[in-house]
């Protein structure tokens, strides 16, 4: 018998899975300086990010100190509530 028919099959592969690309809050600290709103297309020209794959996640590593909107697809808990603290809003778009 081959050997591709007596190893057993492991894991699954969904086809529809959703790839976000994926930014700290200490990443919008360093490039938002100076700016009230952060949305996906100035990441991508800052180079923050370098493919939008299936849209934006903000997750809560790091602290913010400035006052920002910052509007992506997806948030973390503690991304949300460290903008808020902070002053800012995070709209989903």
């Amino acid at each position: 018998m081959p050997l591709q028919r007596r190893i057993p099959k492991r894991g699954f592969t969904n086809i529809f899975r959703k790839e976000y690309a994926v930014v700290n809050l200490d990443d919008l600290a360093t490039t938002a300086s100076g700016m009230d709103v952060v949305t996906p297309e100035v990441l991508l020209q800052k180079g923050v990010i370098k493919n939008m794959k299936s849209g934006l996640k903000v997750l809560g590593m790091g602290e913010l100190k400035a006052k920002l909107t910052v509007r992506a697809h997806k948030f973390s808990k503690s991304a949300i509530e460290k903008i808020q603290a902070a002053g800012g809003k995070a709209e989903v778009i």
